[in-house]
């Protein structure tokens, strides 16, 4: 571990899950707004938890911002007013990067702070502090963004940050991180809430759903007003995505109103074999 402090500012899924994984590894400290939250954190082993912004950042030389990004220029402001080192370098995260990166720019003009964009794909449906665990990031892929150009050193000590805490790491700018998880991540999210809203009008008719209904609308079990704003911040990515999908449906809707077993039987093995590709590369990531 290269950081002698890290100061986690949020005592959500991903911020808890963190602290709890830098236990015994460097000193950490888990800042929360809500006093409920640094009681919890304490009950599950985060050793220092507070609501004392001023304490979480002192001394820190790595923030990890763990709030909505709406909220992280203001709190980012804050943090510097309360002493936050000049030489620490911030990172997050947050599941879009190019709104990250554009609004701190401003906060952080003049200044000696660096910033490097950072996305844990290591979520879950689950939210809040009570959900957390230590080994939430094994394996999970860590997607970087250096729009800034911060470069080395920080850039190195991050990566092999995130690889302690059990990360795979990869690097690419914040646009193409927007393009890849709107598509990955968050119209697989729509899809669930979709599905729910067809499949679940009567809710009732759940009792008679399978692991098909199960697993299609887990996700849209999420925090809605998170993925509000998720969704709203990376808006023109997902609109491509949703604008995709009502192509393909509209595509599948034409071969049963016309009875073309052969063209809807070619759509349905396409799509097998493109998530029969994808769980190759998965597997081979991890070879």
């Amino acid at each position: 571990m290269e950081f002698n402090k890290v100061a986690i500012l949020g005592g959500g899924l991903l911020g808890g899950s963190l602290a709890l994984r830098l236990q015994g590894m460097t000193e950490v400290t888990l800042w929360a707004r809500r006093e409920e939250s640094v009681e919890k954190a304490r009950e599950l082993g985060v050793a220092i938890s507070t609501t004392d912004l001023k304490e979480a950042v002192a001394g820190a030389d790595l923030v990890v911002l763990s709030v909505p990004v709406g909220v992280m220029p203001e709190l980012v402001t804050r943090a510097i007013d309360e002493g936050l080192p000049d030489d620490a370098l911030l990172t997050d995260v947050g599941s879009v990067k190019s709104a990250v990166h554009q609004s701190l720019r401003s906060v952080l003009e003049g200044r000696k702070f660096r910033f490097i964009g950072g996305h844990p794909m290591a979520g879950s449906e689950t939210q809040g502090i009570g959900s957390a665990t230590s080994d939430l990031f094994d394996g999970a892929m860590c997607l970087l963004t250096d729009d800034d150009k911060v470069g080395d050193p920080s850039v190195g000590r991050l990566e092999s940050f995130w690889r302690a805490v059990g990360c795979r790491v990869r690097w690419m700018d914040a646009a193409a991180h927007d393009e890849l998880v709107a598509r990955i991540s968050h119209f697989p999210h729509v899809m669930a809430a979709a599905t729910a809203m067809v499949g679940l009008e009567t809710p009732g008719d759940a009792r008679f759903g399978g692991g098909g209904l199960r697993d299609t609308t887990r996700v849209a079990s999420g925090d809605p007003a998170m993925w509000a704003e998720i969704l709203m911040e990376n808006a023109t990515a997902v609109s491509a995505s949703v604008r995709q999908a009502g192509e393909a449906l509209g595509e599948m809707l034409a071969m049963l109103e016309r009875g073309d077993h052969e063209a809807l039987l070619g759509w349905l093995e396409l799509a097998r074999d493109r998530h029969q590709a994808g769980r190759e590369q998965q597997h081979d990531e991890f070879e």
